[in-house]
């Protein structure tokens, strides 16, 4: 079986490295990166942050795009992951020229959080939807299903209980934007605190290049950790810029405090385009089954020194680590395996 797939986040590329343990024998072509092989493209082609970084890369995405399209015709199975703004006008295209080809969505996009006059399109265009957030099946009216969270597959150190003693960790993002603007704050609290312990997490796909020139001389304050999932196990409280970070803490039982600071525009854009009341994927997994937040969000001209200073020392780790295990109940189970079985399997035969 050979299978075209498109993972254009980081993120989505791990998740797809899981996926690939349970698929022996197929074939990948397409975006991906693996640790001994990787496609036409990797995530790291598509490293923007913003609406802005999008619009300086549309030339090369339009290109990116007619050579996928070409690939999807040699290809038995299509699986696209997440990224919506390029997958959908994608899998519209797949379809025109081949209307029989297999199409699976995995990693649903936030129609709940905007747009949500893309689920008719979705539903139109995929063949096979598969979510990995249990309150957003209910959206696609019978056409999805909910197959378990990919991290509970990949965080294999995860704690029993509370943890009263480790280091701190410090996660300002993957994006040189993302780290320009809030690692010097997290510098700040750093400093503030001379008798810890301070990890930096650094993206492994930064590990060979020049770290001053993303994090400067100040990087010197801090260990230096390429795991993150090592660095939050053995960590007592983390601060982390958001992603998909909020929700492996909290699988992992490490309580933490969201600090993001968005570019002008995105911020306007965002505030008048997108109806959601927390941006972290585990305060959003929260409030849906229990209407309360998990953690504190300190967001734009929020997020500062001394108020992070303060999350920290009113964490109530007790309470967080109890809701963290209700979340982590919530979802069940991992995706991967699951996922597996339903691409092997012939379409559709394994939906309940």
């Amino acid at each position: 079986m050979k299978i075209l797939v498109s993972a254009l986040e980081a993120s989505s590329n791990l998740h797809l490295n899981e996926l690939r343990k349970h698929l022996d024998g197929v074939e990948f072509v397409g975006i991906y990166e693996f640790e001994d092989t990787q496609g036409i493209y990797t995530p790291k082609d598509f490293s923007v942050m913003g609406f802005v970084d999008v619009v300086k890369k549309l030339f090369f995405i339009r290109s990116v795009f007619k050579e996928m399209l070409e690939l999807a015709m040699q290809a038995d199975v299509v699986l696209l992951l997440d990224s919506s703004s390029f997958h959908i006008p994608l899998a519209k295209a797949i379809k025109k020229r081949n209307p029989s080809k297999r199409i699976i969505y995995y990693i649903l996009p936030q129609v709940w959080a905007w747009k949500p006059w893309r689920i008719a399109t979705i539903k139109r265009v995929f063949d096979e939807l598969y979510g990995i957030l249990p309150f957003e099946i209910g959206l696609y009216g019978g056409k999805a299903e909910y197959i378990g969270h990919p991290l509970l597959d990949e965080l294999v150190l995860q704690k029993t209980a509370v943890q009263k003693e480790g280091s701190i960790v410090f996660m300002p993002g993957s994006r040189q934007g993302e780290i320009a603007r809030i690692f010097p704050i997290m510098c700040e609290v750093a400093k503030a605190m001379p008798n810890e312990k301070k990890v930096l997490v650094i993206p492994p796909f930064f590990d060979s290049k020049d770290l001053d020139d993303f994090y400067g001389e100040n990087i010197k304050h801090f260990e230096l950790s390429f795991d993150s999932n090592k660095a939050l196990y053995e960590a007592k409280f983390a601060f982390i810029c958001s992603g998909t970070a909020t929700l492996q803490s909290t699988i992992i039982g490490t309580p933490f405090v969201l600090c993001y600071k968005a570019k002008k525009i995105d911020e306007w854009i965002v505030r008048h385009l997108i109806k959601i009341d927390y941006i972290g994927l585990a305060n959003i997994l929260a409030t849906s089954f229990m209407d309360e937040a998990l953690h504190l969000e300190l967001i734009q001209q929020d997020c500062e020194a001394p108020k992070l200073l303060q999350a920290y020392r009113e964490m109530d780790a007790k309470e967080f680590f109890t809701k963290a295990q209700k979340i982590k109940q919530y979802l069940k189970s991992g995706s991967s395996a699951n996922l597996a079985q339903r691409i092997l399997a012939p379409q559709g035969s394994l939906k309940e």
